[in-house]
């Protein structure tokens, strides 16, 4: 098998979304699909149910942030270095109902060093908005997000 340093830059964020998703019981759970990952970015999608309705019967805010911060992970993790989040924040700008489907867009804003700025936008499967989320990501240098 070839080493890391031999795969393409794409390669290996496929080899990364591969390796994460068989592991990844929270995006199981809620339905989540992985769309894309290339180097620095990720597309992930969740159709909001019965179960993740809040009491005033919109998404719960937690389960948005959740897409949000799965996205956030697979872009992070790309490079196939072992990357954990160091904070994010997160501003909501209008509800998920049941039946939508919520999708993530996450780029890597900067990378330098151990530390990393991605955002990431979640709109509707009518193109609108429903949050902005930036995370901070800190990565452990030596240690690969996934096995080759």
């Amino acid at each position: 098998m070839a080493d890391s340093n031999d795969r393409s830059a794409q390669e290996i964020a496929d080899l990364v979304r591969v390796g994460m998703a068989a592991n990844d019981r929270t995006a199981a759970a809620l339905g989540i699909r992985i769309l894309e990952v290339s180097p620095g970015c990720a597309t992930l999608s969740m159709t909001v149910r019965e179960d993740m309705l809040n009491g005033h019967d919109i998404c719960h805010g937690g389960l948005i942030s959740t897409l949000a911060d799965s996205t956030f992970a697979f872009a992070c993790n790309s490079y196939n270095e072992l990357t954990v989040a160091s904070g994010f924040s997160i501003d909501f700008i209008a509800p998920g109902r049941l039946g939508d489907v919520l999708t993530a867009r996450c780029a890597e804003v900067t990378k330098a060093g151990r530390t990393g700025v991605y955002d990431t936008d979640v709109v509707n499967q009518r193109g609108e908005r429903v949050a902005v989320f930036r995370g901070r990501s800190y990565t452990i240098k030596g240690k690969p997000a996934v096995a080759e």
